[in-house]
């Protein structure tokens, strides 16, 4: 599905062009934490942001929200061995924000999401989706922010992202893979 605004392209599957070493981490659909965790030994979540704010055109489009709806966001920064590996954006439309998915919301704190939404059985996870995110898309510009200098982005970033419900309410989860996840080893330590 191509949305002219970013500019990017959401995928079933990763293109042929995808880095073979990444198309793993962008199609695996089980906890993008566990999975990481299995490969370091130091793992970290670094809060970035979690308030309400503007979502971009294709996140609209994906949760059904008009232009002008705010939702709840949450940004964060997934560290494996002292090296942010991904940059992560969760979105809750406000009127999603009642019962299992506010609860949750308020009280992960620093935890990272993915343990809790794999944790819960009556929570379920949508097909992934996958793209190539460049400078055109302002959620490039937010990890490049939340580097901070420590590391130098590529002109583009694969990410993946899926929708989770529960209870009829969807929360949108958005993975943007940094230079650094190819410094993990392929196989569980």
């Amino acid at each position: 599905m191509q949305h002219p605004a970013s500019g990017e392209s959401w995928l079933a599957r990763p293109p042929r062009t995808a880095e073979r070493r990444l198309r793993p981490w962008l199609t695996d659909p089980a906890s993008l934490t566990a999975r990481i965790r299995m490969r370091c030994g130091m793992f970290g979540v670094r809060v970035l942001r979690q308030s309400a704010g503007a979502l971009t055109p294709d996140e609209r489009r994906l949760l059904g929200l008009r232009a002008g709806e705010r939702a709840l966001l949450r940004e964060v920064l997934l560290i494996a061995d002292g090296r942010p590996v991904v940059f992560a954006r969760s979105v809750l439309a406000q009127r999603e924000q009642r019962g299992g998915w506010l609860r949750l919301w308020r009280g992960i704190g620093s935890r990272p999401l993915g343990a809790a939404l794999f944790s819960d059985p009556r929570i379920r996870r949508q097909p992934l989706a996958c793209a190539r995110i460049g400078a055109a898309d302002a959620r490039y510009h937010l990890a490049r922010r939340a580097l901070a200098g420590a590391a130098t982005l590529p002109p583009a970033l694969w990410a993946r992202r899926s929708v989770f419900r529960l209870h009829g309410r969807s929360l949108l989860v958005s993975e943007f893979f940094l230079p650094a996840i190819l410094g993990l080893p392929d196989d569980p330590l």
